[in-house]
Protein backbone atom coordinates (compact mmCIF):
# COMPACT_ATOMS: atom_id res chain seq x y z
CA UNK A 1 0.00 0.00 0.00
CA UNK A 2 1.07 3.44 -0.54
CA UNK A 3 0.24 6.57 1.90
CA UNK A 4 0.72 10.50 1.24
CA UNK A 5 2.97 11.41 4.10
CA UNK A 6 3.36 15.17 5.35
CA UNK A 7 6.51 15.91 6.41
CA UNK A 8 7.47 18.95 8.31
CA UNK A 9 10.54 20.97 10.81
CA UNK A 10 10.19 21.67 14.31
CA UNK A 11 11.37 24.61 15.86
CA UNK A 12 13.62 22.38 17.52
CA UNK A 13 15.16 21.06 13.84
CA UNK A 14 13.23 18.05 14.39
CA UNK A 15 11.60 16.55 11.21
CA UNK A 16 7.75 15.79 12.07
CA UNK A 17 6.13 13.36 9.54
CA UNK A 18 2.38 12.32 9.89
CA UNK A 19 -0.32 10.30 7.36
CA UNK A 20 -2.90 12.22 6.91
CA UNK A 21 -5.27 9.33 5.84
CA UNK A 22 -4.64 7.44 9.41
CA UNK A 23 -5.54 9.58 12.19
CA UNK A 24 -2.70 9.40 15.20
CA UNK A 25 -0.32 8.01 12.78
CA UNK A 26 2.89 10.51 13.25
CA UNK A 27 6.58 9.99 14.19
CA UNK A 28 9.69 12.28 14.48
CA UNK A 29 13.62 12.03 13.28
CA UNK A 30 16.60 14.27 13.47
CA UNK A 31 17.28 13.03 10.12
CA UNK A 32 15.26 12.87 6.73
CA UNK A 33 16.14 9.35 6.08
CA UNK A 34 15.24 8.97 10.06
CA UNK A 35 11.98 10.08 9.62
CA UNK A 36 11.02 8.30 6.99
CA UNK A 37 11.96 4.73 7.86
CA UNK A 38 10.50 5.51 11.71
CA UNK A 39 7.08 6.71 9.78
CA UNK A 40 7.27 3.10 7.62
CA UNK A 41 7.17 1.64 11.27
CA UNK A 42 4.73 4.01 12.16
CA UNK A 43 2.58 2.94 9.46
CA UNK A 44 2.55 -0.52 9.78
CA UNK A 45 1.53 -0.42 13.75
CA UNK A 46 -0.89 1.62 12.90
CA UNK A 47 -2.39 -0.46 10.23
CA UNK A 48 -2.01 -3.56 12.81
CA UNK A 49 -3.93 -1.86 15.66
CA UNK A 50 -6.65 -0.16 13.80
CA UNK A 51 -7.99 -2.99 12.42
CA UNK A 52 -10.35 -2.01 9.89
CA UNK A 53 -9.69 -1.28 6.18
CA UNK A 54 -8.21 2.18 5.56
CA UNK A 55 -8.18 3.77 1.78
CA UNK A 56 -5.93 5.71 0.85
CA UNK A 57 -6.94 8.70 -0.86
CA UNK A 58 -5.34 10.38 -3.90
CA UNK A 59 -3.20 13.24 -3.18
CA UNK A 60 -4.05 16.25 -5.61
CA UNK A 61 -1.83 19.16 -4.31
CA UNK A 62 -0.61 20.90 -1.05
CA UNK A 63 -1.21 24.78 -0.91
CA UNK A 64 -0.13 27.41 2.23
CA UNK A 65 -2.60 29.38 3.07
CA UNK A 66 -2.02 32.59 5.23
CA UNK A 67 -4.76 33.86 7.60
CA UNK A 68 -4.72 36.61 9.96
CA UNK A 69 -3.52 35.90 13.64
Amino acid sequence: MEFNVVIEKDEEGLYVASVPDIPGCHTQGKTLNQVLERIKEAIEVCLEADGSEIKPMKFVGLQKVEVAN
